[in-house]
């Protein structure tokens, strides 16, 4: 048997070699693990930028797709707006009409609703 100090010496040795093979295997490591996540995060820097790109065109598309259906929209309403008008003018000679209860009149009423319906269909045609 081997006297205890000579274990111990031999186990301070082989402590000693292999703490600075793993510093060195850490330090090797550890560089090449920043360079893996440098590359990573590059990578990933790049992905977030491509989708902000695509983000950003899209709400630009929704923009310009909003402003158009708002456009759209004003002219429904500026149309609805003088059919509204026409329609109203027709209910009041109606009125005339049914108060004085003319012949004549009724024909002219008549023929004012033909005009203003054709009015009507032609313009949202």
């Amino acid at each position: 048997m081997k006297p205890m100090s000579y274990r111990r010496e031999h186990r301070s040795s082989k402590s000693a070699l292999l703490d600075g093979l793993e510093e060195g295997g850490l330090r090797a490591s550890s560089s090449y693990s920043r360079d893996i996540n440098e590359h990573d995060n590059d990578k990933a820097v790049q992905s977030l930028q491509d989708r902000v790109v695509f983000l950003k065109r899209l709400t630009g598309d929704i923009h310009e797709e909003v402003e158009s259906h708002n456009r759209l929209l004003d002219r429904m309403g500026n149309h609805m707006d003088a059919s509204r008008g026409i329609l109203s003018g027709t209910m009041d000679r109606f009125k005339m009409v049914f108060e004085k209860k003319s012949s004549r009149r009724m024909c002219r009423l008549v023929a004012y609703f033909v005009v203003s319906f054709l009015i009507i269909y032609v313009l949202f045609r």
